[in-house]
Order: structure tokens, then sequence, then C-alpha cells
């Protein structure tokens, strides 16, 4: 949805990069990492994706230092060689070989895409993996083939359940993008967190403060008071507190820990702290009715939502994907703003890693 605007980097010391070299400079680095020339592309362009749309959280601020470190601790593997370990007409498992889940899962998302396209509906589940970035791209990937796709992810171990003083379950985003005719396509894309992970290192390093329910002390007490972020806190589900609602995204979450990481053969988050798992779903829309007619129906329904009358102080009402279309139509023109100290860290870590960039 709309960002929020803690998060932007300042207007005046943002650097604005046209998204074809960040794309490019962001290629080299993982290839100078030792991945393969395609699987270094491949990765780069989820980054980009979700600077372009205003994703900055998983954008390549956030998560390249991460990379590099997975990748020179033997953590991930560069190189890995993915292979199905299950399969029948419509489904697969993968296991993923400790890839980044950035340039392997291209390959999971289009076997979901052809089975739903031989069957009208495909499912692939992914274990042993690595990072995946922001769940919106893969969903997105099956707009393009007339398809609704769904993609979940299961990793880390930040958030408490509810009423609990220990992490048991990750943030686990759920995306959804379905297409429409004339209208931006629906794009949701949220974890089962209060809030994206990254945004609170992206509040600390700006030094801003979270809002109220984001964040828990250690002792598992919610932050119910605008603060600074602590230096040991806890997540906290969707909903912040039982009264707002944090037993749906516990339980939410939950449901993508079963859905990627059990049935996938990954086994509990919190029992394998470390291990990725994803899913991926693309459903085909002429195998359920008329795809003419749905897209129709979802200009409709989008619409319609656009439309809804506004409560008092607000500008309008939008739908998920909305922003972060219009976002993308921006900055595919204007640039994607970095902060200086961003743009640093890839000029010397090119230099490290003895590869040539042009930012």
């Amino acid at each position: 949805m709309a960002t929020d605007p803690r998060f932007d980097v300042p207007a005046e010391i943002a650097v604005r990069v046209a998204p074809s070299d960040m794309r490019a400079a962001s290629a080299a680095l993982f290839e100078a990492m030792g991945m393969a020339r395609a699987d270094a592309v491949n990765a780069a362009d989820v980054l980009v994706y979700a600077d372009e749309r205003g994703i900055d959280s998983h954008g390549v601020s956030n998560m390249f230092p991460v990379y590099r470190t997975w990748f020179e601790s033997g953590h991930l593997n560069p190189r890995p060689t993915p292979r199905i370990v299950a399969e029948a007409p419509a489904v697969a498992t993968i296991d993923d070989d400790r890839g980044l889940g950035l340039a392997t899962c291209h390959a999971a998302m289009r076997l979901a895409i052809d089975k739903a396209r031989d069957c009208g509906i495909g499912s692939v589940a992914v274990a042993n993996s690595g990072h995946f970035g922001a769940a919106a791209y893969w969903a997105h990937l099956a707009i393009e083939h007339d398809m609704i796709g769904v993609a979940l992810t299961v990793g880390g171990l930040q958030v408490l359940p509810t009423f609990g003083a220990r992490p048991m379950v990750g943030l686990n985003p759920i995306a959804v993008a379905a297409p429409a005719a004339t209208e931006p396509p629906f794009v949701f894309d949220a974890s089962m967190s209060s809030v994206a992970g990254n945004k609170i290192r992206i509040a600390k390093r700006l030094g801003v403060t979270v809002a109220p329910g984001w964040i828990a002390e250690t002792d598992g007490s919610p932050i119910l008071t605008e603060s600074p972020v602590p230096e040991r806190f806890h997540m906290l589900p969707l909903g912040g507190t039982r009264e707002g609602g944090s037993h749906k995204g516990y339980g939410l979450a939950t449901v993508v820990d079963i859905l990627a990481g059990i049935l996938s053969g990954n086994g509990p988050g919190f029992l394998h702290v470390g291990e990725v798992a994803h899913h991926f779903v693309a459903y085909r829309l002429d195998a359920f009715g008329d795809p003419a007619r749905f897209k129709a129906d979802m200009d409709d329904l989008l619409r319609g939502l656009r439309d809804c009358p506004t409560a008092p102080g607000e500008d309008r009402v939008v739908y998920a994907g909305l922003p972060e279309f219009e976002t993308q139509q921006e900055r595919q023109v204007g640039g994607i703003p970095y902060h200086p100290e961003v743009l640093a860290w890839f000029r010397s870590t090119a230099v490290e890693l003895g590869c040539s960039i042009d930012l």
C-alpha cells in the first residue's frame, strides 16, 4: 500500500539513479559475489522492481549487505543446483540447494505457470532456499500470462505469537496479484508481522520513531507509544495486540508456515532457523471462465474502491498495487531516489570485489 513518509530518503539529499543503471550495477555485484551471470541478472531484477515500486524495505539498500554476508559465510550457495524432489501434474516440490531465492525462484514460478497452463492451476513448494525479496514480484509474474499469482515465504524468526514472549514465527508475507482490463493490476503484498522487518532497520538507520504496536520489549510487552527503535526488541504480529487483532496476523503467519515450510518438507520455521521455504501458485483465468469477463469485473471492483467516499481529512481511497504502480511510473522516468550512503556502499563494495560499476 502507500508508503509511510517516515521511511523516505529526504529529498534534499536523495540521489536519483535510473533503474537500468541500478540493475546493471546490482547484477555486477552479484556476479562478483560468485553467482552465474543469468542468476545475477535475475536477482538484480527482483531488487530493482522493489525500489521502482517504492518497496524500499526490499530493495538494494537493505538487502545487499545481508546477501554478501550470507554468501561469504557459506550460509547461501551462489551456484546452486535446484532439483524437483516430488511432482504431480499440477504440483511440484523443489529442493533449492541453498540458493538465493531472488535468482532460483524464477524457475519455480515459471514451473507453477507452466503447470497452470496445462492443468488450470499450478502449485510449487520450494524448500532449502534463501530470501526471495518482495513477494509481490513473484505473484506479479503471473499477470502477463492471464493468470492470478500467489506467493508465500517463511523464513527468519522475529515475530511473537499473540501473548508470547519468544519469537516463534517469521515475517511470512503473502502476495496476491490479479490482472484487470484497464485499471492497474491488483497487487497485494504484506508480511504477517505488524510491519515489514526491514522497515525497522530503515527507521533505525534514519533515526526516526516507529508507531505504537509495531514492536515489543524483550519480555513480550508491546510498546504502545511512538518510540525510537531500542537496541533489542521483538516484532509483533499484524494487529499488534490481541485487542487490535494480532491473533489474525499470528494465525496467518502460521498458515504460511504450514503451506510453505511444512508442505515443502522444510519443517516448522522455529525448528529450522535460517532455512527458507516458499510456495507459488498460478491460476489460469480461462480455466475458470471468461478472462474478459474477469478483467471487466476487476475493473468494476478496483474503480469502485477508488471511487469510495473518503473519511474526513483523507485525500482518496486506493487499492493494493495502485500507489506502487504510480510510484513505478514516476521512478522509471525520474529515477529511483537513494541515500548517498547506499551509493557509497555500492562503490566501495565494487572496489573490494574487483568489479566495475557505473553509478
